[in-house]
């Protein structure tokens, strides 16, 4: 997999002509999109948590994960998402928590992945406990898993207050077709699948059913496991991208995206700083309206 770093430098340069240009006189602005469930506001960039934060007990790898998360914070982050299918990952993140003095924007969701009523409720007691917070805003039920049942519970939680949101996820493109039934006929507040420049499949039939049902989106794999790097290395970033306050190619993958109308959080997952916040940049200024999102698609094919 390609590194980042390798191909960012070969960026346009766009970046530092816009810091020039007069068309930053005014501040870019944050963008934000409604929870259909309760019009609350979310910020549209948030934070996964597979395998970057899946590090255990290494003292050396620890102190760059806290410097993500400060960074993610420092720039207003809101969603973070995990998964006890993410090995160590909600350990970690509600330790490293704790050194962060000021969460307020936090809007904290993570997944039961188990079988069986009773051992996903001790699941899910279990990553609140991890986590170290009275109560998580999102509660998923990760890739169907036992779907009826959970959600059976999820609902109670959340008539209870015990959760604020449910939902159920899927990725890789898999089980979409049972995915848009349950999303026909249950009262789900968020989904979570897969899309990105490279898997448009969810165009198809659950973005827009998810509109229609006023179900908010969270999209996973949004560079699909770094493929979207591998494919534009040493390729220069487009000069028009700068009419939507493009300046990498992170934000190039990420403003395609949160364009989409139906599309609420997207959630990249990064153990560097630098990318964090490279990243949060694809959820300020202006986003590419659907002409230009068509000819993005054009100029990633051609690559």
């Amino acid at each position: 997999m390609a590194n980042r770093r390798d191909f960012l430098r070969w960026a346009s340069g766009i970046g530092a002509s816009l810091a020039l240009g007069p068309a930053m006189a005014a501040p870019r602005t944050t963008i934000q999109r409604a929870i259909p469930a309760s019009n609350a506001l979310l910020r549209v960039i948030g934070l996964g948590t597979w395998i970057s934060f899946d590090i255990g007990d290494d003292i050396d790898a620890r102190p760059q994960r806290l410097k993500v998360l400060q960074a993610f914070f420092e720039h207003g982050g809101g969603l973070i998402d995990s998964s006890p299918m993410y090995g160590s990952a909600e350990y970690v993140l509600g330790g490293l928590l704790k050194n962060i003095p000021r969460t307020p924007t936090l809007f904290a969701a993570t997944k039961v992945w188990t079988w069986g009523k009773q051992r996903g409720i001790e699941q899910m007691e279990a990553s609140r406990k991890l986590w170290g917070i009275p109560r998580f805003d999102l509660m998923q039920v990760h890739n169907l898993l036992d779907w009826e049942v959970h959600l059976a519970t999820l609902k109670a939680w959340k008539h209870e207050g015990r959760i604020r949101y449910l939902g159920i996820t899927t990725s890789h493109g898999r089980r979409h077709d049972e995915l848009e039934k349950i999303m026909a006929r249950e009262p789900l507040d968020f989904v979570q699948f897969t899309y990105n420049l490279a898997d448009r499949e969810a165009e198809q039939r659950l973005l827009p059913l998810a509109r229609e049902r006023r179900i908010a989106v969270i999209i996973n794999r949004p560079f699909q496991h770094g493929a979207l790097f591998d494919r534009v290395k040493g390729k220069p970033l487009p000069a028009w991208a700068r009419e939507f306050d493009c300046d990498n190619w992170a934000q190039f993958f990420l403003k395609f995206i949160v364009a989409h109308p139906a599309v609420t959080c997207a959630i990249p997952a990064t153990r560097q700083p630098t990318h964090l916040v490279e990243n949060m940049g694809a959820g300020i200024g202006r986003l590419p309206d659907e002409r230009t999102r068509q000819r993005m698609i054009q100029y990633y094919e051609n690559l």
